[in-house]
């Protein structure tokens, strides 16, 4: 089970931080990845994270303005948003699963994100 919030509405330069929650045995065995898909447009992975090795991984439409991270303590992670564009604007999912399936075995409900110019 995955559990996102964080989403939200926030002017075009502001910040956004999303959270994802999973179950113990979710995080422990697969990475885990945000992708976002905005109305008629095709689903893009934003970021993956090995939740063993920390590894990460960022699209380059958000290299530099987005962070991944990960708390174990709580079998979270996270995803930071910074200098939000309008065209950041999406519905945002975690998801987690096999490298080889791109961590996205298994997806949680969705959060939007919505920043106006």
């Amino acid at each position: 089970q995955l559990v996102e919030s964080g989403g939200g509405s926030v002017q075009a330069g502001g910040s956004l931080r999303l959270s994802c929650a999973a179950s113990g045995h979710t995080y422990r065995r697969y990475c885990m990845a945000w992708f976002r898909q905005a109305p008629g447009k095709e689903r893009e992975g934003v970021a993956r994270i090995a939740t063993g090795s920390g590894n990460t991984y960022y699209a380059d439409s958000v290299k530099g303005r987005f962070t991944i991270s990960q708390d174990n303590a709580k079998n979270t992670v996270y995803l930071q948003m910074n200098s939000l564009k309008p065209e950041d604007t999406a519905m945002y999912f975690c998801t987690a699963g096999p490298e080889v399936s791109g961590c996205s075995g298994y997806w949680g409900q969705g959060t939007q994100v919505t920043v106006s110019s």
